[in-house]
């Protein structure tokens, strides 16, 4: 019979081993048919990618996840896009491609699992982490595209094919898949440096150029792009790759979003309708959007109000459009704003108001119906005065 060795270190051999981690099923019993996972990837000026995944229960239990955390750029991301997922193979699993663009000219390309998590890892040692981790090996990095001499301000997947990217060099590039060749390049036109707006981004004695964003229409043949130190938004045929045409901003159009005299008038964010006919486009500005129709005129106003009281506006940072019933066509305007809210629009003929201010005036353009706020933000409780002034008691303060 063998003797059992004694370990005379037992203290340091335990603080030097770690042990494995422990794969956890879901504590919710309910079939995975029933479960709905969502992935959210977030991009940020500290050059992290960092991905998350929410898995809502029946009894809307949400459980949240990291999944990933890449160190993607050198600089500051600015936009990201995610690829239509690729075709269902038996035994396989489907992909979306992540597209990440920064101000240090590159756009980093990732592949993704289209697929819920299987498993949940957390650390055995209760000390190292406190989040769960989703460990999957298919998220991978595919490499980098350096199509652009500027930074990279907007990205779009028009399918799974093709890839568009635009920067502040004037550039709109058009980019295959399949092997990632540059397929062609749009230029846009240099603004002129007369009654142009410097900037701190102009150059000197020059004016501040480059597209700010574009938005295909869902036909594929047509889009909207809008730039800095323009008063304009431009019309291209994505079939020739020409410009189509130019819409000017007039100044009753920007003098109803808030910009005057002394504001740039430029579009910040272009967004086309979510129905399959595209029948209206949104130009989002500094502090408000204009709604135009397929005939270019505007149609209405989204002037975002702010959450504290005594400012007036707050600025606009992304918008899109949501198709709520396919059936019918509905569609919403979802506004993000500075102040940490998402504002839900209706831009429907039925749903446009007036408000008492405006009435006055000989042809007021009509606001788009707020419908729903997202607010993250928790509600703030009353100060010392403002309870004493309601009849509440004072809550005592703890130095």
């Amino acid at each position: 019979m063998a003797k059992r060795k004694r370990n005379t270190n037992g203290e340091s051999a335990a603080a030097a081993t770690v042990a494995p981690s422990k794969k956890i099923k879901p504590t919710t019993p309910s079939t995975p048919q029933s479960l709905t996972t969502i992935q959210i990837i977030a991009g940020s000026y500290d050059r992290v990618l960092h991905g998350l995944t929410a898995t809502i229960s029946p009894k809307d239990d949400v459980e949240f996840a990291d999944t990933f955390l890449f160190n993607a750029h050198t600089s500051a991301i600015k936009c990201l896009a995610i690829s239509p997922p690729s075709a269902p193979v038996p035994k396989q699993t489907q992909k979306v491609i992540l597209a990440s663009g920064s101000t240090d000219e590159r756009i980093n390309l990732y592949h993704l699992s289209a697929h819920a998590p299987s498993y949940v890892t957390v650390p055995a040692i209760a000390g190292l982490s406190t989040k769960a981790v989703i460990e999957n090996p298919q998220n991978k990095e595919l490499g980098s595209l350096l199509h652009h001499a500027s930074s990279v301000t907007a990205l779009y997947f028009p399918n799974r094919s093709k890839l568009l990217s635009s920067a502040e060099d004037n550039t709109i590039a058009v980019t295959r898949t399949r092997d990632w060749s540059l397929l062609s390049t749009i230029k846009a036109p240099v603004p002129k440096s007369i009654g142009r707006p410097s900037g701190d981004t102009a150059p000197l004695g020059g004016a501040p150029s480059g597209v700010n964003d574009f938005a295909v229409h869902p036909s594929m043949k047509l889009m909207i792009s809008v730039g800095k130190g323009e008063k304009c938004m431009r019309l291209w045929n994505l079939v020739t790759g020409k410009k189509a045409g130019v819409l000017n901003f007039e100044r009753d159009m920007l003098s109803e979003v808030g910009e005057g005299k002394f504001t740039s008038g430029e579009g910040r964010k272009v967004a086309w309708g979510a129905t399959d006919a595209g029948e209206e486009f949104c130009v989002g500005f500094d502090k408000g959007a204009l709604v135009f129709g397929m005939d270019s005129k505007p149609k209405c106003k989204v002037v975002p109000q702010t959450r504290e009281k005594g400012q007036r506006w707050t600025k606009i940072h992304q918008l899109c459009y949501l198709q709520v019933d396919e059936e019918e066509d509905i569609q919403v305007l979802a506004v993000s704003t500075e102040d940490g809210r998402i504002l839900f629009y209706s831009t429907r003929p039925a749903d446009l108001v007036t408000s008492e201010a405006e009435k006055g005036k000989e042809a007021p353009l009509p606001s788009a119906k707020l419908i729903a706020i997202l607010d993250g933000k928790d509600e703030e409780k009353p100060t010392g005065k403002e309870q004493e002034k309601n009849g509440e008691k004072k809550e005592p303060q703890i130095r």
